[in-house]
């Protein structure tokens, strides 16, 4: 079991950056890949990153940009998700989940925390 918790989101002004954390409380977050996932209302969850269990190999789509930088700290049982340049239509629901391979698809990954809202203002 991977219980997971976000953090760091909120308001900020278009252009401005965020950096959100997942953190577990198992012993056992190094044996997971880690996805970053959002959702807006009306629309469909989409992948944002994704880091492997060691954090030697990490997936972006193309539409990130280099906008945003997963990493994971395993001794601090945490990932982050550095977000920069942030737009208005990056507002949304924004969830880390726990799987067991580093996917692009929200359904390989069994466990999930319980968002955090990010609002990005115009």
């Amino acid at each position: 079991q991977l219980q997971l918790v976000e953090s760091g989101g909120g308001l900020v002004q278009a252009g401005g950056s965020l950096r959100l954390s997942c953190t577990s409380s198992g012993r056992s977050f190094s044996n997971f890949a880690v996805g970053w996932f959002r959702q807006a209302p009306g629309k469909e969850r989409e992948v944002l990153a994704a880091i492997s269990m060691s954090g030697s190999s990490t997936y972006y789509p193309s539409f990130v940009e280099g906008r945003f930088t997963i990493s994971r700290d395993n001794a601090k049982n945490t990932v982050y998700l550095q977000m920069n340049d942030l737009r208005p239509e990056d507002t949304a629901i924004y969830y880390c989940a726990g799987g067991p391979t580093l996917a692009s698809r929200w359904d390989r990954y069994h466990y999930w925390g319980q968002g955090t809202q990010v609002t990005v203002s115009s």
